[in-house]
């Protein structure tokens, strides 16, 4: 079957229906959903059951672009600041030396092993040298598994930052790939430039979105959101254009806008959390379309011994190496060392050889292709097992998510204080909106009787409740005491003149 204007919506519309009810039952049983959605692509391409002709490289990156931007941005979005700040300088330098070291560990293996040139090897080793958030995490929320030790965290700074790393490797290998006659010195340059200027560019436009956000005042808030989309794309093309790492500039920039106050930041971040989703499907619905799995059968055994040292060796390596400088106990790097699965990511870098038409691009992709399916498999089926394994899972009874953690998590506003009702009788039987709190503390919570509510301005306060305030800074609770306080003593002064 050959894809069409008249039929690519149809086939498109179904092969999505499809992925996403497949999704659903994989998100129930802990099933990596990365693997359902590359299958639904293998069995409609063209040795599945419809046939479906696409062997269009230049598309495929140009999809894949798109998705990661989308999907990048989203996972900026979602960091937040207050819980990634303890464990910021662990997961920047597993997203940056980790990648580097992983590229060069497997690349070396590579080269001894195969007639690949050496920048071939390293070329390769650097495609693969980045872990897939989404795959991570969806298995871990599909399983309910709680971390100890801000392993969480940690690695969801790493998964959502080192992409751009392993980007900006795979550009300067496949240049010395095409240009034999350069030096690896010379592409230093290019390297710090792109990585430079695209943290820069990150912070930069993350600035000036922000104020675009909050002054342009649109009529209609359905516009916001869609305002957001242009900026991210203006960021990542312009970071491009100046010679940054425009992968880098709108992670970055996601994260500084989503620890921001924001018009219409809720509406915001739930569009952009399900067009991650739709971009994740149509990414790996896409690289499916695109592989061959007759291809894949010749580069098997030489795929699955370069997969299990990428994961037994060449991970470990560089997790180890990188984490050298920070006092970790033996089971949290090992277990950080395990989740480091392959996703789409890899098999998008993949398409640049191909593009740029080196001799070995055709085996570099059927192999990263064959490295992310086993990397999933084989790892993203057994994170629960070796949390329990090496003792860095929580217990049932210290897994307590309330709506109250629910509400922190997606909010930019980092410091959290309890008031007690009892300690000032000026709150009992008052409404909230008659509090007098400042606009800078937002009461997020009342806990009642062991039970957590979500405030409406006009709920009433009783002598037992406990309220949380959320504030962007100290002197917000300061402002908010003094507030309260102020109110009781024109109480008592009224009821004593009267």
């Amino acid at each position: 079957m050959v894809l069409t204007s008249e039929n690519i919506l149809l086939i498109g519309s179904i092969l999505l229906l499809l992925s996403i009810l497949a999704g659903k039952r994989a998100y129930q049983y802990g099933v990596p959903v990365l693997l359902l959605f590359v299958a639904i692509g293998l069995l409609a391409g063209q040795d599945g059951i419809l046939g479906i002709r696409f062997d269009d490289s230049h598309v495929t990156q140009f999809i894949g672009i798109v998705s990661l931007n989308f999907i990048l941005f989203s996972g900026g979005l979602d960091t937040h600041w207050h819980s990634v700040r303890p464990i910021l300088k662990q997961g920047l330098v597993l997203s940056t030396f980790g990648v580097f070291f992983t590229a060069l560990t497997l690349g070396s293996f590579v080269y001894f092993i195969s007639d690949f040139t050496l920048y071939e090897s390293l070329l390769l080793g650097s495609i693969v040298s980045s872990t897939d958030a989404a795959a991570v995490f969806s298995i871990l929320r599909s399983r309910n598994i709680a971390l100890k030790y801000n392993l969480r965290p940690t690695l969801e700074l790493e998964s959502g930052s080192n992409d751009p790393m392993a980007y900006v490797l795979t550009i300067s290998f496949l240049t010395l790939v095409t240009h034999p006659e350069m030096s690896f010195i010379s592409v230093i340059p290019l390297f710090l430039g792109q990585m430079t200027i695209g943290a820069l560019a990150g912070f930069a436009f993350g600035w000036a979105s922000k104020y675009v956000i909050n002054h342009i005042h649109l009529s209609l808030k359905g516009l916001y959101p869609a305002l957001v989309i242009t900026l991210m794309f203006i960021t990542f093309s312009a970071t491009d254009l100046i010679g940054g790492n425009g992968f880098l500039a709108i992670y970055i920039c996601g994260v500084y806008l989503g620890n921001q106050s924001l018009v219409q930041k809720s509406d915001i971040l739930q569009m952009f959390d399900g067009i991650a989703w739709l971009m994740q499907i149509v990414l790996f619905l896409t690289l499916g379309l695109l592989v061959t799995p007759s291809n894949i059968i010749p580069y098997i055994g030489f795929g699955l011994i370069i997969s299990l040292f990428l994961i037994v060796v060449a991970r470990p390596v560089a997790v180890f190496v990188s984490l050298l400088p920070f006092r970790l106990e033996l089971n949290r790097k090992l277990y950080i060392s395990w989740v480091g699965l392959r996703g789409a990511v890899p098999i998008v870098l993949a398409t640049y050889p191909l593009i740029a038409g080196i001799e070995k691009a055709y085996p570099i992709f059927n192999i990263v292709f064959f490295i992310s399916v086993t990397s999933v498999l084989l790892q993203g089926t057994t994170l629960s097992i070796f949390a329990m394994w090496l003792k860095v899972n929580r217990k049932e009874e210290e897994k307590v998510i309330t709506q109250l953690d629910k509400i922190i998590s997606n909010t930019p506003k980092p410091f959290l204080q309890e008031f007690f009702v009892q300690n000032n009788e000026l709150c009992i039987g008052k409404k909230v909106v008659n509090i007098g709190f400042p606009s800078d503390a937002v009461v997020a919570m009342i806990q009642r009787n062991s039970q957590y509510l979500i405030p409406d301005p006009n709920t009433v306060l009783e002598k037992e409740d406990v309220i949380y305030v959320l504030s962007d800074n100290l002197e917000g609770f300061e402002a908010a005491h003094v507030q309260m306080q102020s109110k009781l003593v024109e109480q008592k002064i009224e009821e004593k003149e009267a």
